[in-house]
């Protein structure tokens, strides 16, 4: 996988009041990288962040709740764009 495979969005986690900017790989759907997002933002936080259930991730200016189906490609997370995961 080349740097073109990849997009570099902002990803908000509102739980822990925390921040990153992070690549995404375009041919992943967003299940799998909600699950590695769940996964880093609990070790960036020192084991704080354990959501109890799978969050969802949503653009942060439309409120969109992207389909968990669709990969990154698919979806309308282009480079630049601001997440949150909630």
């Amino acid at each position: 996988m080349n740097k073109m495979d990849k997009i570099l969005v902002k990803l908000y986690v509102p739980k822990i009041d925390a921040e990153y900017n992070v690549l995404l790989p375009l041919n992943k759907k967003i299940y799998s990288i909600i699950k590695l997002l769940v996964k880093a933002v609990n070790e960036f936080s020192g084991n704080y962040y354990k959501p109890k259930q799978m969050p969802n991730l949503y653009n942060k200016l439309t409120a969109e709740c992207y389909d968990i189906n669709l990969t990154i490609n698919e979806s309308t997370i282009r480079n630049g764009t601001e997440i949150i995961l909630i």
